[in-house]
């Protein structure tokens, strides 16, 4: 299909490559025109080693097959699988943007609205591959786009499944995916849908936090903290974090997949709901099953060496044999033993029933925990003080708007407990409502912001425009300036305004620059246009040019109008010279 050594030109029957986009371990990239469709496309071309291996290539056509089969708009769809002089391709969908790794590498972290929508996206495309019984086995920030608009796509499938068969150990590919390696995997053990829910909790920490939480000189030691260390807290790095974000970590990174979400919709379902008001200050997920589960013991018998055998009868008269005696000197080390065996259990009784009788009647008695909550500090200690417990000097701060600054939330161990006179008890008292503090939202999208100030922050957001001087590569939904400074801290119900453009969005240039049909009614469902399209017999432009579209470029959209674009079709030998330039044929696009 392609030289080489020179890619750029190279075609076969249908695809043209147009140029390199990137070079991975595996494969390299190029986008291309599908000369039969005449859209773009991406081909990845197999690296050379991996073109050799049978074994690779049988399984790589059956997975990247079964991969064609998923459709969900989180998921880069895969158009072809092939080979054309030894060089083994697929062609998928073509997506104009960048890999969640560029992204982190710009943005250091993202803000923990942006990381929830972008892990629902994932998660809603993972379920789809989950009940088609796929599994992608290398989900990390290089196999996961990211559009203009904001769109999630999962790519690398097939290549993904296969490459589970071969024994990759060049760097740059297990240094990429080891630190996405469930224990399971690096322990050896086969890969389920688990080991996928396992990566994205991985993936959603590096989201967080800009940084993966295991690290090392080389991928053997990486991979033995993924089997042995617990994740690091995200809360930690960054306090403004709710809880119920940490705990979808923390579950979904298990070390005992026991512990791990069922499955990936009961993931997405607890994404949907993590940044509900009710549920940010829950408490810090416990796990059922034990971490690290111990093989059961088995027992081996203990071969000591020169172990004297067991006294056998012999018929002298028989045999003749002369019988020996057992040496002295076995003799007292055997009573010596049981000696000093009969001394030990004498002290162990003599122990036991000296504890007891020191014990007896002492017993201490269980006291149930008081409901302290809504008290002063001051007060609770003297209650819990009153009934025996000893309070611990410093108190824990939590935010929480159903009790005022300085009261009690709640106890730990919390009330109606029993436990012994005595014990420890930790006050968690209140700081008033949670305060956040104000970023630098410029040149982000205001719309992500919004919500992300409305639904987590629970912010009294307002957005207005701002004149400012229009060019062509002005973003009209970036944000230009905002009411309040970065670093200001805020309150649930605090204002805050954000600015954007006064400016409105234009028609592009359909006819001189490179829309493809796909393209331009992907733009009249964007701005909800209804779209006419016709035809127009000429032998002036080729087939499938634009030639025409009935609003004006740079004038402005109206969501909800009509547009009409007109493209080339190829005169034929039935038709008359003088019909040239007439209409064709039209068709609907509502």
């Amino acid at each position: 299909m392609v030289n080489k050594t020179d890619n750029k030109g190279a075609k076969n029957y249908r695809y043209e490559i147009v140029k390199s986009i990137g070079e991975g371990g595996m494969a390299n990239v190029y986008l291309a025109v599908d000369l039969i469709l005449n859209r773009k496309v991406a081909i990845k071309i197999l690296r050379g080693d991996l073109a050799n291996d049978e074994k690779f290539i049988r399984r790589f056509q059956r997975e990247a097959l079964a991969a064609s089969s998923l459709s969900h708009p989180n998921i880069v769809e895969m158009y072809d699988v092939g080979e054309d002089n030894g060089n083994y391709y697929i062609v998928m969908e073509y997506i104009e943007g960048k890999t969640l790794k560029q992204l982190l590498k710009k943005r250091g972290h993202l803000t923990v609205g942006e990381a929830v929508d972008i892990m629902l996206q994932i998660t809603d495309g993972m379920v789809h591959a989950h009940d088609s019984y796929i599994i992608h086995r290398d989900l990390k920030p290089q196999n996961i786009m990211i559009q203009e608009d904001g769109q999630i796509k999962i790519t690398d499938f097939g290549i993904a499944m296969a490459l589970n068969s071969t024994q990759l150990t060049q760097t740059n590919s297990v240094m990429g995916s080891v630190h996405y390696l469930p224990p399971e995997q690096a322990s050896g053990k086969g890969s389920t849908i688990k080991s996928d829910i396992y990566s994205m909790g991985i993936l959603f920490y590096e989201l967080l936090t800009g940084v993966l939480p295991f690290k090392g000189d080389n991928a053997v030691e990486i991979a033995l903290k993924q089997m042995k260390e617990a994740i690091p807290s995200v809360r930690k790095q960054n306090p403004n974090i709710p809880q119920s974000v940490e705990n979808i970590i923390i579950r979904a990174t298990a070390k005992n997949p026991k512990n791990r979400y069922n499955d990936t919709r009961e993931m997405y379902n607890d994404l949907k709901t993590c940044l509900d008001k009710d549920r940010q200050n829950v408490d810090r997920i416990v796990f059922k099953y034990p971490e690290h589960e111990n093989e059961d013991t088995k027992k081996i018998p203990v071969i000591k060496k020169d172990e004297p055998k067991k006294e056998e009868k012999v018929d002298i008269e028989k045999t003749g044999d002369i019988v020996k005696e057992v040496p002295k000197d076995e003799g007292k080390t055997a009573k010596r033993i049981i000696l000093i065996l009969i001394c030990v259990l004498v002290s162990v009784f003599v122990i036991g029933g000296v504890v007891l009788m020191l014990t007896a009647g002492k017993e201490i008695p269980n006291v149930k925990v008081p409901d302290v909550s809504g008290m002063t500090v001051v007060d609770a200690e003297q209650v819990l003080t009153d009934v025996g417990f000893v309070v611990k000097t410093q108190t824990e701060k939590v935010a929480d708007e159903n009790y005022e600054e300085g009261e009690v939330v709640k106890t730990e161990p919390e009330k109606g407990r029993l436990i012994k006179k005595g014990k420890t008890i930790v006050i968690y008292e209140s700081t008033g409502k949670e305060t956040y503090i104000i970023e630098d939202y410029t040149g982000k999208n205001y719309i992500e912001i919004e919500t992300l100030l409305k639904n987590m922050y629970k912010l009294d957001v307002k957005v207005e425009k701002k004149e400012v001087e229009i060019k062509d590569d002005t973003d009209t939904q970036a944000i230009i300036d905002q009411s309040l400074k970065a670093g200001t801290k805020v309150k649930e119900g605090d204002k805050i305004t954000l600015y954007i453009p006064d400016a409105y969005e234009k028609y592009p240039d359909f006819v001189n620059e490179e829309w493809t049909v796909e393209d331009i009614k992907a733009f009249c469902e964007k701005y909800n246009l209804k779209l006419t399209i016709a035809y127009s017999k000429t032998d002036v432009y080729n087939e499938g040019k634009i030639i025409y579209q009935s609003r004006a470029a740079k004038s402005e959209i109206v969501k909800g109008a009509s547009l009409k674009i007109t493209i080339a079709k190829p005169l034929d030998s039935s038709d008359n010279p003088d019909d040239e330039g007439k209409p064709a044929e039209e068709e609907q696009n509502p």
